[in-house]
C-alpha cells in the first residue's frame, strides 16, 4: 500500500498516464482514502492548467545568452530549441 510520499513523488507520471496499471491502481486506491493526497492532486491540476493560459513573459534580448554564459553552457553540444 502506498503511503503519502509514495503518492507525492508519483503525481506527475499518474497525471501523465505514465504509471504502469498496477501503480494507477494504487495510486487510485490512496486517493480514495486520503483527503490530503486528494487536495495535493487537485493543487497541481490546477496550477497546470493555469501555467497553460498564462502569457509567456517576453525575455529581453541578450539576457539568455549571458545567463548561458554565466553557466557555462556550451550551446553547441545543444540540440536547437523546438
Amino acid at each position: 500500500m502506498l503511503v503519502c510520499r509514495d503518492v507525492s513523488e508519483m503525481t506527475t507520471d499518474y497525471l501523465e498516464h505514465a504509471l504502469p496499471w498496477r501503480s494507477r491502481l494504487a495510486m487510485k486506491w490512496h486517493l480514495a482514502i486520503c483527503s490530503f493526497c486528494r487536495r495535493h492532486l487537485r493543487q497541481l491540476r490546477q496550477t497546470t492548467r493555469l501555467l497553460r493560459v498564462m502569457p509567456h513573459p517576453q525575455v529581453p534580448i541578450g539576457l539568455e545568452d549571458r545567463l548561458v554564459a554565466q553557466a557555462g553552457i556550451d550551446r553547441r553540444a545543444d540540440p536547437p530549441p523546438s
